[in-house]
């Protein structure tokens, strides 16, 4: 298979492709399957890939405010 930057396979799998930006975050969360390889400062993707959805939510950590989370890890308490 030949690879595409992520600007060309975007614009052959979307109809209205998303932002540079965007395309971007997908290959560096690995949403885009078989993962982009990085040369520089470019992606290039298979021309048959396609985009899935993650498996999990990113975890979100809750515990208060990031004053209070140093504290406590500097206390040797466990961060929540």
């Amino acid at each position: 298979m030949s690879k595409v930057t992520l600007d060309e396979w975007a614009a052959a799998e979307f109809k209205t492709p998303p932002s540079p930006n965007t395309l971007r975050k997908w290959a560096r969360e690995g949403r885009i399957a078989p993962v982009p390889v990085k040369h520089g400062r470019n992606y290039y993707v298979e021309s048959d890939a396609h985009y899935q959805e993650p498996d999990q939510q990113p975890v979100r950590i809750v515990g208060g405010s990031l004053i209070s989370r140093i504290e406590r890890a500097r206390n040797g308490a466990q961060a929540a």
